[in-house]
């Protein structure tokens, strides 16, 4: 399904009249926006987390509270609809265990989630010719499915 389809379907049964949405995947990479989609779905994952820089460099603001998203495979199709309902930075290395487990990746540790998202986090930034740094920012973002 498409996410205007999805988006309409959803709207048939919620005042949604004056709000938006967002359509995005995870991960950039195919077969993990695929895995983190079905995690999101199954109620695993609840978390994620994306570096502060990118947010300043494309000067756009921080994902607010109530705010509606429409999760994408690779395929562009709409998967589900969830709702922002905390949001909150911290430096690399302070994202807690708690986080790691909300976002629902490998064991669930802090200890993976540290090694997935430092070669995350690397990747993303080489593409501006910034590096990694384990004190800068990281935006931890909660979320609920609302529809599927």
């Amino acid at each position: 399904m498409t996410e205007k389809e999805m988006w309409n379907l959803y709207n048939k049964n919620n005042d949604v009249k004056n709000k938006t949405y967002d359509a995005w995947s995870f991960g950039g990479d195919t077969s993990i926006a695929n895995e983190l989609a079905k995690l999101v779905v199954n109620g695993i994952k609840t978390g994620t987390a994306s570096a502060y820089q990118l947010y300043e460099l494309e000067n756009s603001p921080l994902p607010p509270i109530g705010s509606l998203n429409i999760i994408l495979d690779s395929d562009n199709n709409a998967i589900c609809i969830t709702e922002t309902i905390k949001v909150y930075t911290c430096p690399f290395w302070e994202v807690s265990e708690s986080h790691a487990f909300k976002e629902g990746e490998g064991d669930c540790s802090i200890a993976y989630w540290r090694t997935v998202h430092k070669d995350f986090f690397s990747r993303q930034l080489k593409v501006y010719d910034l590096n990694f740094d384990e004190n800068m920012l990281i935006v931890c973002e909660e979320f609920k499915v609302v529809f599927k």
